[in-house]
């Protein structure tokens, strides 16, 4: 079968994979669409330490093809969207509603696929770059069948990550203020997180112009092509309540917390180099401030992509919108060029 592999110096989309049958606990899926994720490129480039070779892919739905002993909340044929957190469900963290925080999900990669004799790990727990994939039961959720596979790709992580911070994390209430750093597919989804949690004021900033008409379609009041307190600072002249940090710039780490309100909160979306520290002024934190660090949008995958799948049939969801373009697998190397050349907001691969 065709998949997408890296093995530690290039990507190459092959088309000799092999996978296991479900153990018990387990599911097989036959995938459909997988969104072209940020994370997968910074396992590529190393941001993402992560063992080789790896079968690509965390953003994935598709139909289940086998289920293992045990497995009783889906069936073959149900359509899934899959999440990246393979959490056990019956640790303290799991069991207090923070599967993010499940220590399982964390790490322990498994090797399910098989390349020519060679064993490969998968990312995510994942693997969505594969014509067929197996993954934890927790991880499979039910969506409905009328939700097209591309979209509802993206139900896995980026919608996950974005919409979670929002309505998870930081809990934006009706009427806060709200400044978003970077428009990609995350910082989309918390813009229309915002929309959604009823947030007054939403400032998207972005260096790309092109992207105002789309960050204002998914809910930004207004759009920035800067960051600038000064530039913020003629919007929401006393700072904001909450500044979601999207790219995972260190600098831009500083400008979140320097653009917050008293008793604002900046939560840290986008993701920075293992080893990258910021700086900033502890003093700001005495005026009741907050840092937040969020892991997947603080979700819980089986109850909130059935949310959002719900949210998106009542047109309250923006999911055909984020899905600029689609792939056949085989051109991989044309969708991440058009990825990190901002032409899209979520590039979708299918098979």
């Amino acid at each position: 079968m065709r998949g997408v592999v890296f093995d530690g110096a290039e990507v190459r989309v092959v088309d000799d994979l092999e996978v296991r049958e479900p153990g018990p606990g387990e599911v097989a899926v036959t995938i459909r669409a997988a969104g072209l994720c940020h994370s997968d490129l910074a396992v590529v480039d190393g941001t993402i330490p992560f063992p080789v070779p790896v079968v690509l892919g965390h953003e994935g739905a598709g139909v289940v093809a086998a289920v293992g002993p045990g497995v009783t909340h889906v069936a073959p044929g149900d359509h899934v969207a899959l999440s990246t957190l393979a959490n056990c469900g019956a640790c303290a963290d799991c069991d207090r509603g923070r599967p993010t925080m499940c220590r399982r999900a964390i790490g322990r990669p498994g090797r399910p696929f098989i390349q020519a004799g060679v064993p490969l790990f998968q990312f995510a727990s994942n693997s969505s770059f594969a014509e067929r994939t197996v993954v934890q039961a927790v991880q499979a959720v039910r969506i409905p069948t009328g939700i097209p596979f591309a979209p509802a790709a993206l139900l896995g992580c980026g919608v996950l990550t974005g919409v979670g911070a929002v309505l998870n994390r930081a809990r934006v209430a009706p009427g806060d203020t709200v400044v978003v750093i970077g428009t990609g597919g995350v910082g989309l989804n918390v813009l229309q997180g915002a929309r959604i949690a009823g947030a007054a004021t939403i400032v998207a900033a972005d260096t790309n112009p092109a992207k105002a008409d789309t960050a204002r379609r998914f809910g930004a009041t207004h759009f920035l092509t800067s960051a600038d307190p000064a530039a913020v600072r003629e919007i929401l002249p006393t700072g904001a309540d909450h500044v979601f940090e999207c790219v995972g710039h260190t600098g831009l780490v500083r400008t979140a917390i320097d653009l917050l309100d008293r008793h604002g909160q900046a939560v840290l979306l986008g993701m920075t180099a293992p080893a990258a520290e910021a700086a900033f002024a502890p003093a700001a934190m005495f005026l009741d401030k907050a840092i937040l660090g969020c892991r997947y949008g603080s979700s819980r995958p089986q109850k909130d992509i059935a949310l959002y799948a719900d949210l998106y049939q009542a047109g309250r969801l923006l999911l055909d919108e984020l899905v600029t373009a689609v792939y056949p697998v085989e051109e991989f190397t044309r969708a991440v060029a058009d990825a990190e050349a901002g032409r899209v907001a979520r590039a979708v691969l299918t098979f």
